[in-house]
């Protein structure tokens, strides 16, 4: 269809006007400065270092590490998990209270997530996770989870990946069995043993025990792998959570072959208590 010259002329003027005004804004825009820093995108600006919260039912913070910053998927990952369990814990003090018919003069609950970091290695980046929680009970309880995080894929790995789906754990439950028990008898000499079969107390499996990378005497290595152990689950709770250490020497023939590089040398000795 051929436009009659009225409407050429007023496209025209339309497009003129389109034109000057588009050339307003682009003058009106600050043009960036020299060394401004970086755009922030949706994932950083949704993943701070931090949270807290407090109400008359719960009071309750995050705290993760500077070193995850490194792993912005990860981060952002773990601090929306991190806040969604806050709130939930929020949410049922809230209904514990409604559920009583009023705070009955309890003080709120109370719940710290407290992630901190593991060793690290070319490939893999490792973070043990901490819960406290106070609900006002005789005393406030702790669990552990710890993330083993492929820095290449990306994705969160499990001992099974670690180790091979077909391997056998066998010989590294035992190892990890004979190192609680070395470990209680420093805390209480007469301490009972575990063992796996059973008993008072247990010792737990590898493939359902948290862990993390034990730092190694060889640059860039893993010396081994730090299994964390909360109350209760070898012991009375007197005698708290273990983090005990087992060498890579132990289980290195059990490792899944693209993970073997990541081991060698031996732990690091822990640091000395400050007195």
């Amino acid at each position: 269809m051929t436009l009659a010259p009225r409407n050429i002329l007023i496209s025209l003027a339309v497009l003129v006007t389109l034109s000057a005004c588009n050339r307003e804004r682009e003058a009106e825009a600050p043009a960036p400065a020299a060394g401004a820093p970086a755009v922030v995108t949706p994932a950083d600006a949704a993943a701070p270092m931090a949270y807290e919260s407090k109400t008359p039912f719960a009071e309750v913070s995050l705290k993760l590490p500077v070193a995850i910053k490194t792993q912005p998927d990860l981060h952002a990952r773990l601090y929306a998990a991190g806040v969604q369990d806050l709130r939930q814990f929020t949410e049922g003090a809230q209904a514990d209270r409604t559920e009583a018919g009023g705070d009955q003069g309890m003080a709120p609950y109370a719940k710290s997530i407290d992630i901190t970091p593991g060793a690290e290695t070319g490939k893999l980046f490792s973070l043990m996770r901490t819960d406290y929680e106070n609900t006002g009970g005789a005393h406030p309880n702790a669990a552990f989870a710890a993330i083993l995080w492929d820095k290449a894929l990306k994705r969160e790995i499990t001992a099974i990946d670690l180790f091979g789906r077909a391997g056998n754990l066998s010989p590294l439950d035992s190892a990890l069995c004979a190192a609680i028990n070395a470990e209680k008898k420093k805390r209480v000499p007469d301490a009972q043993t575990v063992t796996l079969t059973g008993g008072d107390w247990t010792c737990p499996r590898v493939a359902t025990t948290p862990f993390v990378l034990a730092a190694g005497t060889q640059p860039g290595k893993a010396g081994g792998l730090v299994f964390l152990i909360g109350p209760y689950v070898v012991g009375p709770y007197a005698e708290g959570s273990y983090e005990v250490t087992v060498p890579q020497a132990v289980f290195r023939t059990l490792l899944a072959p693209a993970y073997a590089d990541e081991f060698g040398g031996a732990p690091k000795p822990a640091p000395a208590p400050a007195p």
